[in-house]
C-alpha cells in the first residue's frame, strides 16, 4: 500500500489533487474490518489525516457546534457541553461499536462510509447538520439531508474532504434516538430512527430502511399537522411513502416497516425525549 501523510489541510487537499485515486482515512475503523479479506485494498493509496490537527478539533460558536472532519465519537462523549446541548450525539456514539471504535471512529467517517445502517448519521441529520467540503478548487457547504444520492453515492467529488460538520444550536422540545438490533451493543442496526422537534419543525430520520440514511417528509408532515395517530398502523401509510426497505440477512422489509412504526409510535406516545428544552448560552 501507499500512504500519504499530510500535516495540514492545505497539504491534504494538494495530495488529493495529485493522487485523485487516494482514499482519505481518519479512524480507519471500516478499513480495518475488511483488511484481512479484501486483498485488493492492500494495493491502494491512502490519505492518512491523523496528523492534520485542524481537523481533529471541535468547537462551539454563537450559533453552532462545529465538529472537525476527524472529530471522534469519544471526543463528543467526553464533552459535557456537547452532550448537554446535543444529547442524541451522546446516545448514538454510545452505540457505535465498543470503546476501541468510539475512540478512533469519526463522525465524518460515518458519513462518507455511506452505510444505510450508520448510527451517527441519523442524529446528525435530525439536528440539521451541514457538511463543509473543501478541495484545492475551493469550498462547498451541503446539507447532510441532501448529501446522499443513492446506495453508496454522495455529493462528494474524489478530491473533496469533509473539513467540518456544523450543527445549529436550537432549543428542542423533542429529541429521540432509537436503535433496534440483535443485541444491546456492537450490533448493526436493523431499524433505527432519530426524531427532533424545534422551531424549525419536525425532523424524522430513519436508517436501515432505504438505500441510505434518509429524512422522512411524509412522517414529518403527519406530525406537523398534528393528525390523530392512535395506533402504530396509522403511521404505516406515511412510512410506505418515505422508505424502501429490503429483505436481507438481518431482517425482512415487512419487519422493518412494522418495527419502525411501532418504535416511533411508542417513543412519541411515552414522551421519550420531551421536556429537554435548554437555554443556549
Amino acid at each position: 500500500m501507499k500512504l500519504l501523510l499530510p500535516t495540514s489541510l492545505e497539504e491534504a487537499c494538494g495530495a488529493l489533487k495529485d493522487h485523485p485515486q487516494a482514499i482519505p482515512m481518519a479512524g480507519a475503523t471500516d478499513l480495518m474490518v475488511h483488511w484481512p479479506s479484501r486483498f485488493e485494498a492492500h494495493e491502494g493509496t491512502y490519505l492518512d489525516l491523523s496528523a492534520v490537527e485542524e481537523l481533529r478539533q471541535h468547537r462551539f460558536t454563537d450559533d453552532a457546534l462545529v465538529l472537525g472532519g476527524s472529530t471522534t465519537y469519544w471526543q463528543v462523549m467526553r464533552d459535557p457541553r456537547a452532550s448537554r446541548e446535543f444529547p442524541l450525539l451522546l446516545e448514538a456514539a454510545r452505540q457505535v461499536g465498543a470503546v476501541q471504535i468510539q475512540t478512533r471512529g469519526t463522525w465524518a467517517g460515518n458519513i462518507v462510509n455511506a452505510s444505510p445502517a450508520a448510527d451517527g448519521v441519523p442524529v446528525l441529520m435530525a439536528y440539521d447538520a451541514e457538511i463543509e467540503l473543501v478541495s484545492h478548487r475551493g469550498e462547498e457547504t451541503v446539507p447532510l439531508s441532501e448529501f446522499y444520492l443513492g446506495y453508496k453515492k454522495m455529493r462528494r467529488r474524489p478530491d473533496q474532504l469533509i473539513r467540518a460538520i456544523r450543527l445549529p444550536r436550537r432549543s428542542y422540545e423533542v429529541e429521540i434516538f432509537e436503535k433496534v438490533g440483535s443485541r444491546q451493543a456492537q450490533a448493526i442496526t436493523k431499524v433505527g430512527v432519530a426524531v427532533t422537534h424545534s422551531e424549525a419543525g419536525w425532523r424524522v430520520v430513519a436508517n436501515s430502511v432505504a438505500a441510505s440514511v434518509c429524512r422522512c417528509p411524509a412522517l414529518e408532515a403527519l406530525l406537523g399537522h398534528d393528525l390523530p395517530v392512535t395506533t402504530p398502523d396509522h403511521l404505516l401509510p406515511a412510512i410506505e411513502r418515505d422508505v424502501s426497505p429490503i429483505d436481507d440477512i438481518r431482517s425482512t422489509a415487512e419487519y422493518r416497516r412494522k418495527v419502525l412504526a411501532r418504535v416511533l409510535f411508542w417513543a412519541l406516545k411515552e414522551g421519550r425525549g420531551r421536556n429537554r428544552e435548554r437555554a443556549r448560552r
